[in-house]
């Protein structure tokens, strides 16, 4: 693996271990934005990682989680199952950071289901070990 795609899945890593320690104070605390953010970020920093594995370097900037997508299927087909979460997480990117915007409870258990489950999927097509919360990723 290639040293920035290797950083793209350390910061994939951190947001994945964010929402999923804020999940369990979602209720109480109100954090419900955050893990909808965070499980939003991990899948777009997999899905960077997984673009510069095959030689597509990916804009730093905040993107739309569409064309990202398009361009993962376009090289990988068993990514096409992931398009609804792509277009689900779309809704917690960025502008759920600002006014005018709420999630719910279930937005964030939503967003953390698709994250564990696209994880695992793109940790394997990354030829990772074993998803783990370590920091060594």
């Amino acid at each position: 693996m290639n040293a920035l795609t290797t950083e793209w899945v350390e910061k994939a890593e951190s947001d994945y271990r964010a929402a999923q320690g804020l999940l369990p104070a979602i209720e109480p605390s109100g954090f419900v934005e955050a893990v909808c953010f965070h499980s939003q970020q991990c899948v777009e920093k997999y899905a960077k990682a997984f673009l510069q594995e095959h030689d597509i370097p990916s804009e730093r900037a905040d993107s739309r989680m569409e064309p990202l997508y398009s361009t993962c299927v376009s090289i990988e087909p068993d990514f096409g199952e992931y398009r609804g979460d792509f277009e689900r997480l779309d809704d917690f990117g960025i502008e759920i950071l600002y006014p005018g915007y709420s999630a719910t409870t279930n937005d964030a258990r939503e967003a953390m289901d698709i994250v564990t489950r696209f994880r695992t999927f793109i940790r394997s097509k990354l030829s990772l070990d074993q998803p783990s919360t370590s920091k060594g990723a």
